[in-house]
């Protein structure tokens, strides 16, 4: 005998999806520290992004990689991030080991853009951004 399953669990699936669009918050609605981690996020897609395309086409990458500008910018959009969240999370928490860890994830960022074009300054740039996701991660928890 063959047993067919029952829809149940195609509805309740469903319905999960249903409670989580429901119980979601716009963007509006997000802390400073999640926005942070995200954008955190996006500088880990863009640097893995644009490794493996110049990594590909190596006669176009001379041309975009030696103008740090878009990178300059990037840095100082995270650093503007970082004073906001992180700064007020001490002042509203009082921990400052979220501030710390932030802080020497900007200081890897800052100084990836010294490194040669290599690959080097790409993982340092992504171990940098990772920690100070973590940092930001802290930084909401703490918060509570």
């Amino acid at each position: 005998m063959t047993h067919v399953a029952s829809p149940a669990p195609v509805q309740t699936r469903f319905g999960a999806l249903v409670r989580a669009a429901r119980d979601s918050r716009p963007l509006t609605a997000l802390s400073g520290d999640q926005l942070a981690m995200g954008l955190s996020g996006l500088c880990l897609v863009h640097c893995l992004a644009t490794t493996i395309f110049f990594a590909s086409i190596a006669s176009v990458g001379g041309v975009f990689l030696d103008n740090h500008l878009f990178h300059e910018i990037g840095l100082v959009i995270a650093i503007g991030f970082a004073l906001v969240t992180l700064v007020s999370g001490v002042l509203s928490h009082g921990y400052m080991m979220p501030f710390a860890v932030g802080n020497f994830g900007l200081g890897m960022m800052a100084g990836a853009l010294s490194r040669p074009h290599d690959g080097s300054e790409v993982l340092a740039t992504m171990i940098g951004v990772a920690v100070v996701a973590l940092g930001h991660d802290l930084n909401r928890r703490a918060r509570g």
